[in-house]
């Protein structure tokens, strides 16, 4: 607040809201992906008090930040919600179909109504038909206009429609505001400017001309605002307890039992309670700020035939109190930073167990012993930092529901959406990039995959498809699966279709093989283009994306059964484990995750094909032989010397046998951008700084594999 009143001071002018804006947009947000993910559980048949409770906190409190910050048109239709969800809640009103598609459709009008506020541009979006079908659905009548996405127009056209549906104008009432006692008095004046600041909520002058002697500060309010919108705006600031709105009466502004003073008004007193359910958080104690008792909210028959909500709510108190107290906002560019730093201190403490290597560790025990601990504290410390990015994968399947309701209604498909391991984690950096693939593979399970209702009866299966999507860790890496029981990948049709697409696909080519042409570009196996898919762009552009990220992609399919695809990748970006091996004076990292195993080479071993190509025998099984020393043209000096130890390395299905000249051991690698800094080199995946203060790239075992392929 002191922050507040020295920069009104400077501007000469009011309060500066805009402070808040950021914090606001972010929690409208994520109550507004709240509000979607319980509107797309609710049971229409039986909906759970509690479930519906939520719903209308969700939109209550997005309701009350915009109103606080003057985003009018926002207000309007979350008040529009909140007065359908009221009646759910009450059970004045059952729920349908048609209410959640419209209250579905409010929640993506208001995120493009707070993106055009917070700066992305664009026109007033049209909620015209929206409120009307909400209106509707409150009075208990079918949504009158056919349900259509909120669309943008131009600010100063409004549609004439508009015109009956607008509210009412209401009559100016006056009222008397009390605030109080504060431990910090100068709140009270705070809340004076922010009102005025606000000019559409009305006008506000002081009854006493200063604090009384019960501690109390009594203002006149003179508004056409309601008194939830005052009390929202009010307790943005101030404790809800230390606010009061009373009706203003002969003898107002004076304190409690002066001579004159107005009788409490226990309905004032009662509309305290606007917005919340009985012993909601937030709501008002059973001691209203004036002292007055506030009586309990009436009942109607249905309230009192299902009690059960109640000690839910109260239950929900402590636990939400927690969750906000055990939380901290901290920009991205901070975490990075802190994960930048650690690195460093990473490859500082690999240095000095490198040169400690030369001391008499008898002499220096105890420089061994603290360099012993630096290396445990420095491994501890960089696990925790790297887990502060990383997060649970069920922000990415939160997405999902929502898309293939849509999707699936759209195809006139029934699909079930089951998922797995939602509380796994990833990097923050890979889940931004895997999102559009596994949007991309959900889809194409909803469009090619999953049947029409008819087809999957008529084959014996159950009208509702299921797509699965799970995520899973599998040693240092993260798999993640999306599986259906659709009619799966028919091998004959994708043989032909590869064929017209001129592809080389002979009849002896694996399952595997077969499965992969969908990853060719311009491949597609639908009949017909639609504005979902059929256009052959998609697939390709998986499988790069996901190399990209230094993962794989694996494809099982049985005709008639469904399908499967595994996307693995690697768990973090930043830090891996790695094998560090070493040719001729050139040191190279292999990521420990795709190391199989290492050997001798014996004489005889080393097998010529073709006259260029070289295998080797490993158990029964014949392997491509790749040479770092040729593939990066190392210089090498001790002549006499030739590389003798092999290293198997596995991706993408297949296998290597890397000749280095010795293996230098095991460590952890701060993964540093090649590319970024230097240019893209072919078969690196990226560059470290070792010990000894030398850069040693490490090598994309995926590319190794392709190379040997080829």
């Amino acid at each position: 607040m002191a922050e507040m009143n020295s920069e009104s001071a400077n501007a000469g002018a009011g309060i500066d809201l805009s402070q808040f804006y950021q914090v606001f947009f972010e929690e409208a947000g994520e109550n507004l992906d709240r509000m979607e993910q319980l509107l797309l559980e609710v049971d229409i048949e039986a909906a759970d008090d509690e479930e519906l409770n939520s719903i209308f906190r969700c939109a209550h409190s997005v309701k009350g930040g915009a109103a606080t910050f003057g985003f009018n048109d926002v207000a309007e239709l979350t008040h529009q919600m909140e007065t359908l969800l009221d009646k759910l809640r009450r059970h004045e009103l059952q729920p349908t179909a048609p209410m959640v598609d419209v209250l579905l459709a409010s929640g993506d009008a208001l995120r493009a109504q707070l993106a055009r506020h917070q700066g992305s541009g664009g026109a007033e979006v049209d909620t015209t038909e929206l409120l009307f079908n909400i209106r509707a659905l409150v009075a208990g009548e079918a949504p009158p206009v056919p349900l259509a996405a909120a669309v943008p127009v131009a600010q100063a056209a409004a549609p004439a429609a508009a015109a009956p549906a607008a509210a009412p104008a209401q009559q100016a009432r006056q009222l008397e505001l009390r605030v109080g006692p504060l431990e910090q008095p100068e709140q009270a004046d705070n809340l004076i400017d922010l009102f005025k600041e606000i000019t559409d909520l009305g006008t506000i002058e002081p009854i006493d001309g200063g604090q009384s002697s019960d501690g109390m500060r009594r203002f006149k309010i003179t508004t056409t605002s309601s008194d939830s919108d005052l009390l929202d705006l009010f307790t943005f600031h101030v404790a809800r307890e230390a606010v009061a709105l009373l009706p203003l009466g002969p003898g107002y502004g004076f304190h409690a039992g002066a001579p004159g003073a107005p009788a409490e008004d226990p309905a004032a007193a009662a509309d305290l309670g606007y917005g919340f359910f009985d012993d909601a958080p937030g709501a008002p104690g059973s001691a209203a700020a004036n002292g007055a008792a506030a009586p309990a909210t009436s009942a109607t028959p249905a309230d009192t035939a299902k009690p059960v909500a109640r000690p839910a709510a109260k239950a929900e108190k402590p636990v939400a109190a927690t969750v906000e107290a055990s939380t901290l906002r901290v920009s991205v560019e901070k975490v990075d930073q802190l994960i930048n730093l650690v690195g460093e201190l990473v490859i500082t403490q690999a240095m000095l167990a490198q040169n400690s290597k030369s001391v008499d560790a008898a002499l220096y025990q105890q420089m061994a012993a603290g360099l012993a601990d630096l290396e445990r504290n420095t491994r501890d410390l960089q696990e925790s930092v790297m887990s502060i990015r990383m997060i649970p994968m069920s922000v990415v399947f939160n997405r999902f529901p929502r898309m293939l309701r849509d999707l699936a209604a759209k195809l006139g498909k029934k699909v079930e959406f089951v998922t797995h391991g939602e509380a796994t984690e990833l990097d923050k950096g890979l889940v931004e990039k895997i999102t559009d693939p596994l949007t991309h593979l959900v889809r194409n399970s909803c469009d090619h995959g999953i049947e029409l209702p008819a087809e999957r009866l008529a084959k014996g299966k159950p009208e509702h498809g299921t797509i699965t999507l799970s995520a899973s860790h599998q040693g240092g890496s993260i798999v993640i699966e999306v599986r259906d029981d659709g009619k799966g990948l028919s091998r004959e049709k994708l043989l032909k279709k590869a064929r017209e697409k001129g592809i080389d696909a002979p009849d002896s080519m694996t399952d595997q093989e077969v499965w992969s042409l969908i990853f060719a570009a311009g491949f597609s196996t639908a009949e017909v283009v639609t504005d979902v898919s059929g256009r052959g762009v998609g697939m390709d552009v998986v499988k790069k994306n996901i190399l990209g990220l230094g993962g794989t992609v694996e494809i099982d399919s049985a005709e008639g059964y469904g399908m499967s695809v595994k996307v693995r990748l690697p768990l973090t970006l930043a830090i891996m484990d790695g094998m560090s091996v070493g040719v001729g004076e050139e040191c190279y990292i292999l990521p420990l995750s795709s190391v199989v195993e290492s050997f001798q080479v014996q004489p005889g071993m080393i097998r010529t094909i073709g006259g260029t190509g070289r295998v080797v025998e490993v158990r029964d099984e014949y392997m491509p032989v790749l040479e770092l020393e040729r593939i990066f043209n190392v210089p090498r000096f001790d002549f006499e010397n030739v590389s003798a130890i092999m290293v198997v390395v596995e991706a993408e299905g297949g296998r290597v046998a890397l000749l280095v000249d010795e293996l230098l051991g095991q460590q952890q690698v701060v993964v540093k951008n090649l590319e970024a800094n230097y240019r893209r080199v072919d078969d690196v995946s990226g560059a470290t700084i070792m010990g000894d203060g030398r850069v040693a790239l490490i090598l994309d075992v995926g590319s190794l594999v392709r190379r040997s392929r080829h």
